[in-house]
């Protein structure tokens, strides 16, 4: 029996091409068949997890290429190599992606990271979820209830899997069941769908996922987080939709041209109801977490906190790092103390040999300037913000205690930034609240990242290049000590309601819908974030364009704008970016920061090109292993990979 499992994998993998030669065997090392696998409940049950457990780690910097493979941060090439995997993502950024041999190939599993061994491929789990379904009846005491949700949970897996292979490589093949051990060479080279075909299929599966069974939140929340909800599901379905009435793949020029052997066009024209799909998604996604009581996080709690300042920072950072907290959607299950590790600044002098803080994925000073100034507008914008001299050093006069080191000088920059500015970075001089130190009505730690300093160059291989430190990333509770870092966990929100509401906002936009009711999801996110309506910055603030809002193309630019903010250093930007086409002129700008290697003001204060990276509209997708090509003739390559 189990040869002959074993024979239907390796041809459902030659189906994909993925390897042929190379795969894992799915059952578990002490369950010889299939039907030992589905036995019973608990058999079944353990299946179900292995279903789960090819997810991307989100929350890893090692495995998700949207944390150092665009423009967002920068890290650290020297002696180390890569110490925490980073190396292959940021190839990509340094120009080095390649069909021999691709960096976070999901395809075939390579090249993932370099801690632990590479991945999984995505067509494996696919493969296993078919599996699942196929046998999920066989159980004699596993209850209707609980299979039909397990089914819907699959599902959503094999929809998600699917996703997730579509926003790296456009159109896929499509795994809607494994093929027989009799399968003939035809079946087994299969081709790549286009991307309606791809959509739909997705779709289709995670309608099928909401079902009954399926719950509105997790009850048992010490076996079962992390697992689907309607919810989830129907976030997912906007996030789908959205992605398919984007411009990289509705309408785009740079595709329509695509073909493979039989001639079927691959990508599609432009098509406007795609929008309003997308748009009736996103409300309904909007209405089940309304339903599961999932809301915008606001309530941070402690006694120690007086300030508005922090309290407002607490809130923003709490979305992201206070664990299970209610405004995630989706969480990811998994550590993050290797982002924590990562992204924290040393806030008091340690020992230059500890290891265990490495601060060496560091935001970019595009990501600096990206947030409003303290009056909710472009800092290029506003008429009371000096922009041309924002380069420049001042030093504080304690009028902002809670975001600024008294008496420190620091870059114009850093001064009347919005609170999300803020509670996202870590700067020099900046404050920095927890650590060790939660009582704000007494000093707290702040950031020295000059040479020689706590925070700055003290070994050759462990400190931010930028000068910025992912603050936003950082647990508050999370602990730096003179040999030791203590990382309080938390779950990383692979989708949180921010995101939703403004991707509503974007759909709305874009089909026709109303302005107004756009701009009111916007300022949700906004006034959680200390900031007024947008009519009312604009029109008290912007010398260039004080009625943007009320248009329909002014309040898109808006909307993705805050996208960019509210969800910067969480790994979105770079799908962003990407699906709305505009890669080529974004991320090409240099990846600059702060003269870290400066011992002094005048030195420091220096900006500094680290990367100018090179990308080509052939970016916007994935490519293909030349391998994979070789042995399937009907999998061709996508554009500019040639």
């Amino acid at each position: 029996m189990k040869r002959i499992i074993k024979h239907t994998l390796l041809a459902a993998l030659c189906a994909t091409a993925a390897a042929c030669g190379k795969y894992l065997d799915v059952i578990p090392d002490d369950l010889p068949t299939i039907n030992h696998a589905f036995q019973d409940r608990v058999s079944a049950e353990r299946y179900l997890y292995t279903c789960y457990s090819y997810l991307p780690e989100h929350q890893s910097p090692s495995a998700n290429p949207a944390f150092v493979g665009g423009d967002e941060n920068i890290i650290l090439i020297n002696t180390r190599q890569g110490y925490f995997g980073f190396d292959f993502p940021f190839y990509i950024v340094r120009g080095l992606q390649n069909t021999e041999n691709p960096y976070v190939n999901y395809w075939n599993g390579e090249n993932i990271s370099s801690i632990g061994g590479n991945g999984k491929s995505i067509f494996q789990a696919l493969r296993d979820c078919n599996i699942f379904l196929e046998n999920i009846d066989r159980p004699n005491d596993l209850d209707d209830y609980e299979k039909y949700r397990w089914i819907a949970e699959v599902k959503f897996l094999k929809a998600y899997y699917h996703y997730w292979l579509f926003q790296l490589y456009g159109p896929i093949p499509v795994i809607r069941v494994n093929l027989p051990v009799n399968a003939s060479p035809e079946e087994v080279r299969s081709y790549r769908e286009p991307v309606d075909s791809v959509v739909n299929y997705i779709v289709q599966l995670l309608d099928e996922a909401l079902v009954p069974e399926l719950p509105m939140s997790i009850q048992r929340t010490t076996t079962e987080l992390g697992r689907a909800t309607k919810p989830i599901v129907a976030t997912v379905k906007a996030k789908v939709l959205a992605l398919a009435a984007s411009p990289l793949f509705n309408g785009n020029d740079d595709y329509t041209s695509l073909r493979d052997n039989r001639g079927v066009q691959l990508f599609p024209a432009y098509d406007a109801d795609k929008w309003a799909r997308a748009d009736t998604a996103c409300r309904e996604a909007l209405e089940y977490c309304d339903a599961g009581n999932i809301r915008l996080y606001d309530n941070f709690q402690s006694l120690y906190v007086h300030s508005d300042e922090i309290r407002t920072q607490m809130n923003l950072r709490g979305a992201v790092t206070d664990n299970w907290n209610a405004e995630i959607i989706w969480g990811a299950i998994g550590s993050c103390d290797q982002l924590q590790r990562v992204s924290t600044a040393r806030t008091e002098a340690v020992q230059a040999s500890m290891t265990s803080i490495v601060c060496e994925m560091a935001p970019s000073l595009r990501i600096a300037e990206l947030f409003y100034s303290k009056n909710g507008v472009p800092i290029n914008e506003d008429k009371n913000w000096n922009y041309p001299d924002r380069y420049k050093t001042r030093v504080a006069d304690g009028s902002a205690p809670y975001y600024i080191r008294d008496g420190y000088t620091t870059a114009n920059l850093h001064f009347d930034r919005e609170p999300r500015f803020y509670a996202t970075l870590g700067f020099d001089g900046g404050v920095w609240y927890g650590g060790g130190k939660a009582d704000d009505s007494e000093e707290l730690y702040y950031i020295q990242a000059k040479s020689g300093q706590a925070s700055g160059i003290t070994a050759a291989d462990r400190y931010s290049q930028t000068g910025y430190f992912g603050k936003k990333l950082v647990q508050y509770e999370s602990v730096v000590s003179n040999n030791n870092f203590s990382p309080r966990a938390y779950t990383f929100p692979i989708i949180r309601l921010a995101d939703l509401l403004l991707l509503r906002a974007e759909t709305l936009l874009e089909s026709g819908g109303s302005i107004a009711e756009a701009r009111e999801l916007v300022d949700r996110v906004r006034r959680r974030a200390g900031l007024d309506d947008c009519e009312r910055s604009w029109n008290l603030y912007s010398f260039t364009r004080p009625d943007k809002p009320s248009s329909r193309e002014g309040m898109l630019e808006i909307t993705r704008h805050e996208r960019l903010i509210e969800l910067a250093l969480e790994g979105q930007r770079f799908w962003d970016i990407r699906r709305w086409k505009q890669l080529e002129t974004r991320m090409n700008e240099p990846l600059r920061g702060w003269n870290v290697k400066g011992a002094n003001e005048a030195d420091y204060y220096q900006v500094v090109t680290y990367y100018a990276p090179e990308f080509t509209y052939k970016h916007n997708l994935w490519p293909i292993r030349q391998g994979v090509i070789d042995v399937n003739k009907n999998i061709i390559q996508n554009p500019g990979w040639q």
